[in-house]
């Protein structure tokens, strides 16, 4: 009886002994954990900063992220193969992920911030729109005289003496001139796989330009990224979801998986033009594209059928 007291006590003090062990872990190292999303690589924006403090009501564990690599299929295994651009308009309301100013999670900052960052600092290679098959790349000085804004002139008074003297200055980008992004894909049908697959192979985003008035001029690229070497970036942010905040997923997911909204601006064509190169204009432009995309809708149902 007694050995059954002695047995009982030990096995309670370690009980108790394990139980401590592991609240201090879960909360003595909280704040050492690394955080999830894009704060493992650092803020995109020098505006944001990490939480000094647990900012939140639950214990957030880090969110690792990585992607899936594609498979490659043999090229006799594609039966039906075309090439196609699209564009994402930001100011869509389902695309809104694209405006958010960011947080802790996304990275503290814009879509377009978070590539404009990736190819500051050299992990993603930037491409000249001379053409689309990233035939040029770009240094980074071209990038950073690229995202110099207005020039303009202001006044400077000396405290102490009073003179006047007149300084250069640039304005800073503005995240939100970038309105839309264009997409380069190709859309092919694997017979493996018995179903059209779409591969995203590259992505500019469009910068909108503006008179001395401020009236509208024209909309213009501004590089080309090769998205599969984006996507090593975009596993590290994730988007943001106006449903609900615990749930969401990476940029790279959210590309996957087509939430984005879309319409498409060129198919592969003998003379490579866009639609609006067709004299098309407004809606008669959306309808060839939906025309355009219901083709391809149209050609994976007859693989089956026929």
């Amino acid at each position: 009886m007694n050995n059954l007291r002695k047995y009982k006590l030990v096995a309670s003090l370690s009980m108790m002994f394990v139980s401590s062990f592991a609240f201090a872990q879960g909360n003595g190292n909280m704040m050492d954990q690394p955080q999830a999303g894009g704060s493992e690589v650092g803020g995109v924006t020098g505006k944001w900063q990490p939480s000094l403090v647990t900012d939140g009501a639950f214990d957030r564990t880090p969110h690792v992220n990585r992607y899936v690599a594609w498979s490659m299929p043999r090229e006799a295994d594609v039966m039906y193969s075309k090439r196609v651009w699209r564009e994402i308009d930001v100011r869509q309301k389902q695309n809104v992920p694209f405006r958010y100013q960011g947080d802790d999670y996304t990275g503290g900052g814009m879509f377009i911030e978070i590539i404009l960052d990736a190819v500051k600092k050299g992990r993603v290679k930037a491409y000249s729109t001379v053409d689309d098959r990233f035939s040029l790349s770009m240094s980074k000085d071209q990038i950073f005289e690229m995202l110099k804004g207005k020039t303009d002139t202001i006044q400077v008074e000396d405290p102490e003496t009073g003179n006047i003297t007149y300084k250069t200055v640039n304005s800073e980008f503005n995240p939100d001139a970038v309105t839309r992004y264009r997409l380069k894909e190709d859309v092919f049908f694997d017979r493996n796989l018995g179903r059209m697959v779409v591969r995203i192979i590259g992505i500019a985003p469009l910068k909108d330009l503006y008179n001395e008035d401020g009236s509208y001029r024209a909309t213009t690229p501004m590089f080309w990224v090769y998205y599969p070497e984006l996507r090593k970036e975009l596993v590290n942010f994730e988007v943001f979801n106006p449903e609900n905040d615990i749930n969401r997923m990476t940029w790279d997911e959210y590309f996957e998986n087509r939430y984005f909204s879309s319409y498409v601006v060129k198919s592969s064509n003998p003379f490579d033009v866009f639609i609006k190169d067709m004299g098309l204009q407004g809606t008669d432009a959306l309808y060839e594209g939906a025309r355009m995309n219901e083709e391809l809708f149209n050609k994976e149902h007859d693989m089956w059928v026929y």
